[in-house]
């Protein structure tokens, strides 16, 4: 037996190196945060600013995702979302948007969600419901079809519990029947386990070439080299410096594994547990940064001790987001300590 299990791993970790893939061209969409105020109320200037960075920095955006508080969104908010982003990034630019329902994960509540998406020009990126956990994996795929029937392409979202309760990971029957759904053009994958996004990977590469993973593991941004794109919270505090690792790797320079080493050490920081809480570390970073006024969250999200922005000035410092550390630490550290 333990003859098999390390022939097995070691059988993996082949298959893992086989997949390298230096100088691939990404596509990197960036699920960007939504500010907040000190008095509770959402921050639209500070997002507007942040999502025309984003959309400049050259990455695609999604937003009404996990890092734009969804589920705690009403859907007026979500509303508000949509229009200001269509507003903002003009007519004829992709987009891509969170499609949460709000009626406990009936295919009526994500068709309107889906309508208030595409209506915008948006490309829909269907969000789990409480209601899909425990469904096997033909009924969970058929619902997934008919939630998908009246769009012309969507994604699906498939989220650990350590980001929101609301989320599950697929087993492998229910990946390979999503496969088989046309309108899915792909999908984003959040279990932070690098074997489950490899298996994910090469079910594709077997079954449906065109389909897209995007990984959500901000544990391990890597996931590029071995073929996924992504949909990352992670690439929300520095737009730019993913941007510019993605045109290294695409370039064959020897700066993507640079930037990517700095990236990752601002992941481990950010996403530590309570993973969750990664939202407020990001707030952080960009007040840090001097890229919002405040590191407010959305009210009833989890938030970290101000002592992490010790680590995230370590982490702005690798990656030359800070110009003077030294003023900083005593403006935008000491005070929260």
């Amino acid at each position: 037996m333990a003859l098999c299990l390390r022939w097995s791993a070691m059988s993996a970790l082949v298959d893992a190196f086989a997949r390298l893939q230096p100088g691939r061209r990404v596509h990197g969409i960036s699920a960007v945060l939504l500010p907040y105020m000190r008095e509770g109320e959402i921050d639209w200037q500070s997002f507007e600013a942040h999502l025309w960075r984003t959309r400049q920095a050259g990455l695609d955006v999604a937003v009404n995702m996990d890092t734009g508080f969804v589920d705690l969104l009403s859907e007026a908010e979500r509303d508000a979302v949509l229009a200001t982003t269509r507003r903002i990034l003009g007519s004829g630019t992709a987009f891509y948007a969170g499609a949460f329902s709000d009626g406990g994960g009936t295919i009526e509540s994500y068709h309107r969600a889906i309508a208030a998406i595409e209506t915008r020009g948006g490309t829909p990126v269907i969000i789990q419901s409480r209601a899909m956990h425990g469904m096997g994996a033909a009924d969970k795929a058929a619902l997934y079809a008919s939630i998908c029937a009246r769009c012309e392409t969507a994604l699906a979202f498939e989220l650990g519990p350590m980001f929101a309760p609301h989320g599950e990971i697929w087993d492998d029957e229910t990946f390979l029947r999503l496969l088989e759904i046309p309108n899915l053009q792909g999908s984003k994958h959040s279990s932070l386990d690098r074997n489950v996004e490899l298996r994910r990977l090469a079910a594709r590469d077997r079954k449906r070439a065109d389909f897209r993973i995007y990984t959500g593991n901000d544990l391990a941004i890597d996931m590029v080299v071995y073929g996924s794109d992504y949909l990352l919270g992670l690439s929300t505090f520095a737009p730019e410096k993913f941007a510019a690792r993605d045109a290294a790797l695409a370039g064959g320079s020897m700066t993507f594994l640079t930037l990517n080493d700095a990236l990752q050490h601002l992941g481990n920081v950010g996403f530590r547990i309570p993973v969750a809480a990664y939202k407020h570390a990001a707030a952080q970073y960009l007040h840090l940064t001097g890229a919002l006024p405040s590191d407010a969250v959305h009210p009833r999200a989890l938030q970290r001790p101000g002592s992490d922005r010790i680590l995230l000035l370590d982490c702005a410092v690798r990656l030359g987001d800070i110009d003077d550390p030294e003023r900083t630490y005593r403006e935008r550290v000491v005070p929260y300590l």
